[in-house]
């Protein structure tokens, strides 16, 4: 049985023009060999896998040549090109700092380096994973580099270009390589398959270079293993079952589920994937990855970021058309969020499946926040009421949490069109005149209509609403006010306003001089969501206790003694460093870093 060559090394390129994806680089060094331009160190950057080394390869192969073509390529016939192809070149040195990064290795290095070659024009030394070096090689390295013997040219290659100094990167002439693209690299393997007689189908191909992430060596490994899996017989399925990679149909079915707000359907979904053994995280990422590729497919311009077949594209653009921008962005930002807080979550899978439920609900926050109302309308949170009082006001289907308030695409800005003056009375049914409290629990209010809401603008000389009639002015004591306090509580815990009704339940208001109702609040969020609903609650004030002078004066607890222990990794060494400043000294002088 002959041994087995993987592709990688089998169909390595050996001259410039077989070099794949990285034209730039190949002119540029094509052209200094033709004008004699060469430098006497370079340095070539980029991510595994794309062709750096060859590229120092064939530059080294080709400055010795004797018998360069007219394409300034290599003959591969010389007594130089044979030799380097046998590898037994004594012209043409490779170093590897990963396992040869000490100082007595650059030493012997510069020792050896003071011999002029013995056939050929030039010694070239290529130092591979040169980040690799200590700092002390680094230092033993720099004088050479920067006056090397006229013989001598170094090839430097790294996929960390920031860990090297920046005395190293002044003395070369620096050549950064491209990630490899999808289609280049599906192509490539579609050539290497006719070469190999191994059949295929072009989406498994293109999986493949996808899956690659721009390294040509890590497709061409994958198309191996893949071509001994299915026996030569490369397909889709074959791709998905031996990568473990979830399918484009599950992420389809998912995102129906979501239009559909089913929500036992896409929980169903999550656990037949975990069932197959695909991470939590993954899924996310792929979920993420399809809303992305979806909102690309809503512009016809963009729609070249979408690296798939065109088979593919064409589903993605038809379920692109039955999803609104809004509803990707609002889940892009779920998703994304959710990714975050996977890894520091006890419970992963309950992180994945609250995520899917937050993206179920955003459809119809979407209907309810889009219905036609007036401005001042949709910041009610009480019950309204119908001329009807037997008639029962419907509530919504879903109570929206307060982080996943999503502002509609067609809501008006609230700042903008906020009322000066507060909103036409609402007229409460008022219990009986000789009972503390209402016999009823509920409260129905009248509606105001758009005419009463312009008149509601306007101001006499006080400041104070306008009103038709007489103001009135009815006194009242403290027992009447906590009456009415109460019952504006009691509502606004049947209404959508939760928060609010948080906020005011433990607060018990203090009657002042001139009707000054004073409303202690404990920090400035409290008193902002307050001041968004005051005039409401405090028209509801004015109409029950029948007194158009009332208002509110609202103050902030102060806080007194208040701890608040370390929760984050920063809070914690901050905590640590206070009781004991030599910390950051030690933490500073190791190099550490907080461990997230």
């Amino acid at each position: 049985m002959s041994r087995f060559v993987v592709s990688a090394r089998k169909y390595r390129p050996d001259h410039f023009n077989t070099v794949l994806g990285q034209k730039q680089v190949t002119e540029t060094l094509k052209n200094a060999i033709k004008t004699g331009q060469l430098a006497q160190s370079f340095l070539f950057c980029g991510p595994r896998g794309v062709g750096k080394t060859s590229c120092a390869r064939i530059l080294a192969k080709t400055i010795n040549c004797t018998n360069i073509g007219p394409d300034f390529e290599a003959c591969g016939v010389c007594e130089s090109c044979m030799a380097f192809s046998n590898g037994n070149s004594f012209n043409i040195q490779e170093l590897d700092a990963a396992s040869n990064n000490s100082v007595e290795d650059i030493r012997s290095l510069v020792e050896q380096i003071r011999y002029a070659p013995q056939s050929g024009k030039y010694k070239i030394y290529i130092i591979d994973e040169v980040h690799m070096l200590s700092q002390n090689a680094f230092n033993a390295f720099l004088k050479t580099l920067e006056e090397p013997p006229s013989y001598v040219i170094f090839i430097l290659a790294t996929t960390e270009k920031q860990k090297i100094i920046p005395t190293i990167l002044s003395r070369c002439q620096i050549f950064d390589f491209n990630r490899i693209t999808v289609k280049d690299a599906a192509d490539h393997l579609a050539y290497i398959a006719g070469k190999e007689d191994i059949r295929f189908e072009p989406e498994a191909l293109h999986l493949i270079a996808q899956k690659s992430e721009g390294a040509m060596r890590d497709a061409l490994s994958i198309f191996d293993q893949l071509s001994i899996f299915t026996s030569g017989n490369i397909t889709y399925k074959a791709v998905i079952e031996n990568l473990h990679i979830l399918d484009f149909d599950y992420y389809y079915k998912v995102t129906q589920f979501l239009l559909e707000e089913n929500i036992p359907g896409v929980l169903l979904t999550l656990d037949e994937i975990l069932q197959n053994g695909f991470n939590g995280s993954d899924f996310l990422s792929g979920l993420s990855s399809y809303f992305r590729d979806l909102l690309v497919c809503k512009d016809e311009s963009t729609l070249k970021l979408l690296e798939v077949m065109p088979q593919t594209q064409a589903k993605y653009l038809q379920h692109s058309k039955m999803v609104s921008p809004s509803f990707l962005l609002n889940a892009l930002a779920i998703t994304n969020q959710a990714e975050i807080q996977f890894k520091t979550s006890k419970n992963q899978r309950l992180q994945v499946e609250l995520a899917l439920i937050k993206l179920c609900h955003i459809p119809s926050i979407f209907r309810i926040q889009d219905l036609p109302q007036e401005d001042s309308l949709k910041k009610k949170r009480l019950t309204p009421d119908t001329n009807s009082e037997n008639q029962v006001t419907k509530e919504p289907d879903i109570l929206i949490p307060d982080d996943l308030r999503i502002p509609s695409p067609h809501e008006e800005s609230q700042e903008e069109n906020k009322l000066i003056a507060p909103a036409p009375p609402l007229q409460p049914v008022l219990p009986p005149k000789n009972s503390p409290l209402p016999v009823s629990n509920e409260i129905r209010f009248k509606i105001p209509k758009k005419g009463e809401i312009i008149a509601a603008k306007e101001k006499d000389e006080s400041g104070l609403p306008a009103t038709t009639g007489h103001k009135r002015s009815e006194a009242f004591a403290q027992e009447s006010l906590n009456a009415a306090w109460k019952i504006l509580v009691m509502e606004l815990e049947k209404g959508t306003n939760h928060g609010l009704f948080s906020i005011l339940q433990p607060v018990l208001p203090k009657l002042e001089p001139e009707f000054k109702i004073l409303v202690e609040l404990q920090n400035p969020v409290q008193k902002t969501l307050f001041l968004e609903e005051s005039d409401f609650l405090a028209q509801f004030l004015r109409d029950y206790l029948k007194n158009d002078f009332l208002h509110f004066h609202i103050q902030i607890k102060p806080q007194e003694n208040v701890y608040l222990a370390p929760y984050t990794a920063q809070d914690k060494l901050k905590h640590l460093a206070d009781i004991n400043p030599l910390l950051l000294k030690l933490k500073n002088q190791l190099g550490l870093d907080i461990d997230y």
